[in-house]
């Protein structure tokens, strides 16, 4: 490195250093210019090595969109414009022509002969007196004298026939009209790189750069040979610009389902194994949702078809249900009032939910329960709070709920980002028609929350669907959760 290079020349690869000596040399050009001009084998070898020369601050890369033309389909040059069609036709009449008669000798329809007679008009070739007995087309000064010269239009469209040309090697005004006829000329955009030296790059080729190649790496062969005594080795500069590794790891809803689940054995719960098909007895009579509410419509809920039906538990506790649906049974309530059906109950099903912002037709529910002597609301909200705490949360509350089964029932509430509250779920104590068949004795605390709406008070997502469209470049940028 000579006396007065700026710190950073010398970790300058030597692709790198080829791209400069061209820029040395012209200032800015595009990677097939320096492709061409450096002796590049392919265009990628000049963009790798731009990308690091700019990251080096030594040169800078801009784009823009290139618009060339070309002519619509072949033969468009060769075929007279309708203008000149009827001007010709016109100029042989003695300058002055019905347009009936012109529509005749051109051979025009109806469109032609509209196009025609506008673009005579608008060149001035042409003026159409419009009379009681029939429009007559009469030819101008600037028509006669037209007559056997092609207009600037024209030329264009002869050009055209030959090459391709860009936006700037063409007339505004006559591209415009060209472009406002139909299928006559097509237009193709592309991205224009231009790669430029910076100061700093001036002032690294000022100081003298030695072209020549150096090895990155040592290789086997290198070693083995012993010619890694006679090559130069690149010096790795611990300041350039590296590509980010992103590491592998656990998709976000999987990551916050681990999460969780530490978090309640952490308070000492212990976990269940459930099947994620169920009988409605299971899902709904049990507990105490009546076989005609909203929720077991078809609509809402998912009846499988293979199997149809889910074998109930032993008959004395579904006759206990039924009781319970039909008279209230012996827990002082009068139940539902009405025929409780045992073939409804067997159905297999699914547990869903209309499609919206905040809900997917399958998802995932935080269930728990707690029973105890002596339990009560405030031990409920008090395991909620310290859940949604160990979660992160630092703003949950409660609102009166009315669920089927439980009673009270509360819905915990989390805040947005963006200020709105969330509905998290639902909780509540068991009323008596869910724990008196069950035999249960001690009150029962339950809550089933769910962890798509927990995943999105806590990453400010405002439309659930998100977390299931696999966009990879918010699930690779996405903090590992822990």
């Amino acid at each position: 490195m000579r006396r007065g290079m700026p710190p950073g020349a010398v970790e300058l690869s030597y692709l790198e250093k080829r791209v400069l000596f061209v820029l040395g040399e012209r200032k800015k050009a595009t990677p097939e210019e320096i492709r061409s001009a450096g002796r590049f084998r392919e265009v990628v070898e000049v963009m790798n090595a731009a990308s690091w020369l700019q990251a080096k601050g030594l040169v800078s890369m801009k784009e823009r969109v290139v618009r060339t033309y070309r002519l619509a389909r072949p033969g468009v040059a060769r075929k007279q414009l309708p203008e000149r069609k009827a001007l010709k036709a016109a100029i042989k009449a003695g300058g002055r022509i019905e347009v009936e008669r012109l529509k005749a000798a051109c051979k025009f329809t109806d469109a032609d002969l509209a196009v025609a007679l506008g673009w005579l008009r608008r060149k001035g070739w042409a003026d159409v007196d419009r009379r009681a007995t029939g429009s007559v087309v009469i030819v101008t000064p600037a028509g006669r004298a037209a007559v056997d010269s092609d207009g600037p239009d024209e030329l264009l469209l002869r050009r055209l026939s030959k090459e391709e040309l860009p936006e700037e090697a063409i007339d505004p005004k006559v591209l415009r009209d060209l472009k406002s006829r139909r299928d006559l000329v097509r237009e193709r955009e592309s991205v224009r790189r231009e790669i430029a030296v910076t100061p700093a790059g001036e002032r690294v080729l000022a100081a003298g750069v030695d072209l020549k190649e150096e090895v990155a790496q040592p290789t086997t062969d290198l070693l083995r040979s012993g010619k890694w005594k006679q090559v130069e080795f690149r010096r790795y500069d611990t300041r350039a610009f590296a590509p980010l590794v992103r590491p592998g790891k656990r998709h976000v809803l999987g990551a916050y389902l681990a999460k969780i689940r530490r978090i309640f054995l952490s308070m000492g719960f212990t976990e269940i194994d459930g099947d994620f098909v169920q009988s409605s007895f299971w899902n709904f009579d049990a507990l105490f949702q009546p076989q005609d509410h909203p929720a077991r419509d078809q609509l809402d809920t998912f009846y499988l078809a293979k199997p149809a039906t889910r074998p109930l538990p032993d008959e004395d506790l579904v006759r206990r249900v039924a009781e319970v649906h039909e008279s209230g049974g012996n827990t002082g309530s009068t139940g539902w009032r009405y025929t409780w059906d045992r073939k409804e109950a067997e159905r297999a099903v699914l547990r869903s939910h209309a499609v919206d912002w905040k809900h997917l037709p399958e998802f995932h529910q935080i269930e728990g329960v707690v029973m105890e002597e002596g339990a009560n609301l405030a031990q409920l909200i008090g395991v909620i709070e310290e859940f949604y705490r160990r979660l992160g949360f630092t703003r949950v509350k409660f609102r009166p709920g009315y669920f089927p089964y439980t009673e009270p029932s509360m819905e915990p509430e989390g805040q947005l980002p963006d200020g709105r509250w969330l509905e998290l779920g639902g909780s509540g104590i068991f009323r008596p028609e869910v724990t008196g068949p069950m035999r249960l004795g001690a009150p029962v605390l339950a809550w089933g929350l769910g962890l798509e709406r927990v995943i999105m008070a806590i990453e400010g997502i405002t439309d659930i669907r998100q977390l299931y469209l696999s966009d990879l470049d918010w699930l690779r940028d996405h903090r590992a959760i822990l």
